[in-house]
């Protein structure tokens, strides 16, 4: 299955991706996780993309373009992959679908995870890191022992929060009608317990759970 995965920061969108991954046998790709990859591997569009990233600048979407074909050329990714997050405009969309067709790839399924605005903040703001384990915790949900050296990361921050959640729905405005027209836009309540999500997103894709 060929899948493009959704989700503003917070949603538990990387939770659900690992658990498709699971399913499926099909690998995650994520434009973070390809860019690290092509860096250390010194490859052309790597360096170029370091010069991008030296400079300050983003990188632009045609080398992006050129890291997923690269990645979905790999074996295994020939029965299908989990795209985490990427596209994030509809010009990346566009790119993104003349690749795979002309791979013979094309998508089969957009899965957008819902969760509200004002859930995700705190999710993200009451998460707390013990300097000492890297371990992460949650005041409410996860609460940490009582002798860690607790540190409150400048992401998990509101106002640094509700910047990049702005920021997510202005690019994804128009994405979403955008694989809505193309009939692949499926979204799936993103709020619960994990597996509880999961046995969405799989009832949704037409696995069992």
């Amino acid at each position: 299955m060929r899948l493009v995965l959704l989700g503003p920061p917070g949603s538990g969108k990387g939770t659900q991706a690992n658990a498709i991954v699971a399913r499926l046998q099909a690998p995650k790709i994520s434009t973070g996780d390809m860019l690290r990859a092509a860096l250390a591997a010194g490859t052309p569009l790597g360096l170029e993309a370091r010069g991008y990233m030296d400079a300050g600048k983003l990188v632009p979407d045609s080398v992006v373009i050129g890291l997923v074909e690269e990645r979905l050329k790999e074996p295994d990714a020939k029965n299908g992959f989990i795209l985490d997050g990427f596209p994030r405009t509809t010009a990346q969309a566009d790119a993104l679908g003349a690749l795979l067709a002309r791979l013979g790839k094309p998508l089969e399924k957009v899965v957008q995870l819902d969760v509200p605005s004002e859930l995700i903040v705190e999710r993200t703001t009451l998460r707390r890191t013990d300097k000492r384990t890297g371990q992460i915790y949650h005041l409410k949900y996860s609460p940490p022992p009582p002798d860690a050296e607790l540190e409150h990361r400048a992401d998990d921050r509101e106002e640094t929060v509700k910047q990049r959640l702005a920021q997510y729905e202005a690019m994804t405005a128009a994405l979403l009608p955008y694989y809505q027209r193309l009939g692949l836009l499926m979204r799936v309540d993103g709020v619960g317990e994990p597996a509880e999500v999961t046995a969405r997103v799989l009832g949704a894709l037409g696995l069992a759970a």
